[in-house]
């Protein structure tokens, strides 16, 4: 088990159902629509639990307010007292207010100490319980059963699986142009319980999870020399990848965590290799005198998409895990670069420079269906939220001529290239990778 995984239990709660008409749905395979209106009452606490039952009510209405697909219904608005799990909702108020989905719920702390957190999610126009539950933990994980239940109102609601109990690890920068610290940090997908992963002493670049969210493999200067690296992230320990001549660098596991992908760098030329991390074995997948980097599985762990100038110019490339088969996939102007193929298999998403404008945008994995979803001076490095739903990148300002720093920030946009958010990081920030949904693991 997972050290980041916390104990809990799921119980089902039984209550009044009966239709009306249709069920609430969002449909997000289509066109963007409004959002969908969603009224939040503070959770009542039991107990001693007040100011936890508030703080685990706004974490729940802050995630989905922030996938854009939701609106939440101002407090003053409300016409109904929700006091108890239990109570039954008064429709009418709520289609007064014009909320259209309702969450109600109630929490606890047992005299074993265990946080019990329950909640019901209604559909107010057909008058029907949607969704149920009751969920126990330690109360020092009350921010991830908030988490999980905005990831349980999300799937009800849309069809599609959450992605809001996730970690986001990522490059965290300080310090001026000509002396910039960069080291590896970690938090959770809205900002919160940010963590220090390496000491700044050497720089580093390109973190990535392993499927099961124990390691992470990472580029570093390490005693000056470029190197790919895993690091235990529990315990902080770290070693190298490899004895590869030269440098390698732009690592990415594969799905199921058994083996590497990345750059190797010798005489001036570049290729792709693979690692296996339990029989050390190396294997040389592409040979041309190209530059061949930027490695990505495909979910299946069939295929990898990488970048190459082979071309004449960087553009975008699939072959099979072995490396036969390739096949360029991108043939528009400019260069591309940094593919990262969805977890569902659906598009790959790159960063394009085109008349010295970067932009992100997705594909599909044949090269067609080409769509542009962001923009600016500088914006690079995408990855995906473990649903494939939404996109995190990182986008920088310029710096201006006295050399201070226009600032570094991450950001997530919608795969429809609507609903652009800036995440909150203490530092300046850059090189983003997302988590798989934690309670999976």
């Amino acid at each position: 088990m997972s050290f980041l995984k916390k104990a809990f239990t799921v119980i089902c709660l039984c209550f009044y159902v009966f239709s009306v008409r249709a069920e609430l749905r969002i449909d997000v395979s289509g066109a963007v629509s409004e959002p969908t209106p969603i009224a939040i009452p503070y959770f009542t606490g039991v107990g001693t639990s007040g100011e936890v039952a508030e703080s685990i009510t706004n974490v729940i209405a802050a995630d989905l307010e922030r996938s854009g697909l939701f609106r939440l219904v101002n407090r003053d608005a409300y016409i109904q007292r929700m006091d108890s799990i239990n109570t039954r909702p008064r429709f009418a108020d709520w289609q007064a207010v014009q909320a259209h989905a309702l969450v109600n719920g109630q929490v606890e702390q047992g005299t074993d100490g265990q946080l019990k957190v329950s909640f019901r999610l209604w559909d107010v126009f057909s008058q029907t319980q949607m969704e149920a539950k009751a969920l126990s933990t330690e109360p020092e994980a009350w921010r991830k059963i908030a988490h999980m239940i905005a990831d349980s109102i999300y799937e009800r609601i849309t069809g599609e699986r959450g992605y809001f109990d996730t970690k986001i690890v990522f490059v965290s920068e300080s310090g001026n142009q000509t002396k910039r610290i960069k080291r590896l940090a970690m938090m959770d997908q809205d900002g919160a319980n940010f963590r220090y992963l390496s000491d700044g002493k050497d720089m580093a670049l390109t973190p990535r999870f392993s499927p099961n969210m124990q390691k992470i493999v990472y580029f570093s200067y390490k005693n000056g020399d470029p190197k790919v690296y895993l690091m235990n992230i529990l315990s902080g320990e770290t070693e190298l990848v490899g004895r590869f001549d030269g440098m390698s660098f732009a690592p990415q596991f594969s799905p199921d965590g058994t083996k590497l992908v990345m750059s190797l760098a010798n005489r001036g030329n570049s290729d792709i290799y693979s690692y296996d991390l339990r029989t050390r074995e190396q294997r040389r997948l592409t040979n041309h005198p190209a530059i061949d980097t930027s490695p990505s599985y495909s979910p299946d762990g069939k295929k990898i998409v990488f970048n190459s100038d082979r071309s004449g110019n960087q553009q975008l490339y699939v072959m099979n895990r072995d490396g036969s088969g390739v096949k360029r996939i991108s043939f528009g102007e400019g260069t591309y670069a940094t593919p990262v193929w969805s977890p569902r298999g659906d598009y790959i998403a790159f960063t394009k420079i085109k008349g010295g404008v970067f932009h992100i945008g997705v594909m599909r994995p044949d090269g067609s269906g080409e769509r542009l979803i962001a923009n600016g001076f500088m914006v690079e490095a995408p990855t995906w939220s473990p649903n494939g739903r939404v996109l995190a990148f990182f986008k920088q300002i310029p710096w201006d001529s006295n050399g201070r720093n226009g600032g570094v920030k991450l950001y997530s946009i919608d795969v429809t290239g609507h609903n652009e958010r800036v995440f909150d990081t203490p530092e300046d920030a850059s090189g983003p990778a997302w988590s798989p949904l934690l309670h999976d693991k």
